[in-house]
């Protein structure tokens, strides 16, 4: 396939927002390897290569496993996540496809059980920003392969 767009050069403001909030999900103080295992999952939903293929090799160069990596999509009959990291993976996955039932009480109880109200924000605005650039990558096609973590 062939980028369509590329975005970043055509909207550099518009990139620089979306960087921004990115910024802000990194350093809000939950764990980078929370932070991909969700980038991941919403990926995994939505069909981003770009952004699976980026993840995966940030995950990997911090030092995450192989296996929770492959077993990511069965999250709920592994046994090798959390429960804090079940709960944002059920958070995301509900974000991700709210336009389905919403966001029901039990999740957000689940959720609310392992995370302060900040956390459950800041958790949120992460699931908000994975979203976006996994819309961004797949409607301007962004060619998936060439990322290298640290770049």
């Amino acid at each position: 396939m062939t980028q369509r767009i590329d975005y970043p050069k055509t909207a550099p403001a518009g990139l620089a927002a979306m960087l921004g909030l990115e910024r802000y999900a990194r350093s809000s103080g939950l764990s980078q390897a929370l932070l991909e295992l969700v980038k991941m999952r919403a990926s995994q939903i939505n069909g981003c290569a770009y952004c699976l293929d980026m993840h995966s090799k940030d995950a990997r160069a911090s030092g995450e496993t192989e296996q929770r990596l492959y077993l990511l999509p069965a999250w709920r009959e592994a046994p090798f996540y959390d429960e804090r990291e079940r709960a944002a993976l059920e958070w995301t996955e509900v974000l991700t496809r709210v336009a389905d039932e919403g966001v029901p009480d039990v999740v957000y109880e689940r959720a609310r059980k392992q995370f302060s109200e900040k956390e459950l924000v800041d958790l949120t605005l992460a699931v908000v920003a994975i979203n976006g650039w996994n819309r961004l990558a797949i409607a301007f096609r962004t060619t998936a392969g060439d990322y290298q973590p640290g770049r």
